[in-house]
């Protein structure tokens, strides 16, 4: 089982996590975690905050000449914005922004300042994730499992959608080298202007992105009780970054308005051969509309997630509020923030796919280290057919 925690506050000197359950002997690559971070930080309609922060991980513990040792993994990360925080003598913020969880976080802890919610519910956390989604990686490329996002949706502005049958990896190529994280430039350039406009308005926007993960094989999660069904652990995972108010495992509201025929995936055979007694033949599908996910289990074809972000609740235009120490109408103040955040979001998404399905890899095989995995994977394909590509022996 792989579980983190992570801590620390928006303008705090760091933000620490610990992650227990890796295998010993995952080779601890600081660079491609560092890349991740790099990558969290950019997009077209990020805020100045980006200017300040240079995010790089410190590998506190839990590592042994370069590799995981099977204990805790320790991280940090520093909050460089600290420095012009920690002396400022800040006023209480006393009028909760709406769509935030200033309001909320107000009353159930008892404060009379927001403060000490924003600070903890403010998306800066999620550089913490998408170091442990980093490490989650890491362990799903031993296994040649990849994950990878990108943007398809800003302000209503949809990009073209790439074919589901044709191999992602050039999606992904496009997507990186597009400072939206959207493989469209069509349609990216036009999200650029909204982009624009809404930050000479003093407005915030947001968007959909979708998630996929390749070379997964058949067999992680179950169908026999609801907390170990995959689509539920993902969807889960998603819904706990911030502003994530919607998701979707393959095209799930498209397909509900269509009938059962046009959606479920049928299911054909090929390379069928005999060993002596035994007949082998590969299960193949030609289309992907469950996203990858039969029934809680993975069934072999790319796991694609969909996310819809809600624009940042933090915005130049006030927003009529209350004031919390007098009960009367008030704006609300604004919070450095940025304009629209999905591409870091798609990073952040990335993250939380590769932590649960590397969860489900190690909950399927089981081991203590990295090469006690291998062994059972290889058993395993062999005996079971867990084939990466997405075929199953029948």
């Amino acid at each position: 089982m792989l579980r983190f925690l992570t801590a620390g506050e928006s303008h705090g000197p760091y933000l620490v996590a610990i992650v227990e359950g890796l295998p010993a002997g995952l080779l601890m690559d600081e660079e491609t975690i560092n890349r991740d971070l790099l990558r969290r930080q950019g997009g077209y309609g990020r805020g100045a905050r980006m200017q300040i922060e240079r995010d790089r991980v410190e590998l506190l513990s839990g590592v042994w000449r370069g590799c995981t040792s099977g204990a805790p993994v320790a991280l940090r990360i520093e909050n460089k914005d600290w420095a012009n925080w920690r002396d400022r003598d800040l006023p209480p913020l006393t009028v909760p922004r709406p769509g935030h969880a200033d309001h909320a976080g107000m009353i159930k802890y008892g404060f009379d300042d927001a403060r000490p919610v924003s600070e903890r519910a403010s998306a800066r956390e999620t550089a913490a994730r998408v170091a442990v989604g980093a490490l989650a990686k890491l362990l799903l490329a031993e296994f040649a499992i990849a994950v990878g996002g990108f943007v398809v949706e800003i302000d209503g502005v949809a990009a073209e959608h790439p074919d589901p049958n044709q191999p992602i990896e050039p999606i992904w190529a496009l997507a990186e080298a597009n400072d939206l994280r959207c493989p469209d430039e069509v349609a990216a350039e036009r999200m650029r202007a909204a982009i624009d406009a809404a930050r000479e308005a003093g407005d915030s926007l947001g968007g959909v992105f979708v998630i996929v993960a390749t070379g997964l094989p058949v067999g992680l999660g179950s169908h026999v009780h609801w907390e170990r069904r995959l689509d539920a652990r993902l969807a889960a995972a998603m819904m706990s970054i911030p502003a994530i108010k919607g998701v979707e495992i393959g095209p799930a509201f498209q397909n509900a308005r269509l009938p059962g025929t046009q959606v479920h995936d049928e299911i054909h055979t090929s390379r069928i051969t005999h060993h002596a007694s035994r007949l082998t033949f590969h299960v193949l599908r030609s289309t992907n509309r469950a996203g990858g996910i039969e029934g809680g289990i993975s069934n072999g074809q790319p796991i694609v997630v969909r996310a819809a972000m809600k624009p940042i609740p933090t915005t130049k235009t006030p927003l009529r509020s209350v004031d919390m120490r007098t009960g009367e109408a008030a704006m609300t103040q604004y919070q450095r923030s940025d304009v629209c955040a999905v591409p870091a979001a798609t990073v952040v998404g990335e993250a939380m796919v590769a932590w649960v399905l590397a969860d489900a890899l190690l909950e399927k095989l089981g081991g203590d280290s990295l090469s006690e995995m291998k062994i059972h994977f290889k058993t395993k394909d062999r005996l079971h057919r867990l084939i990466p590509e997405g075929a199953a022996e029948g």
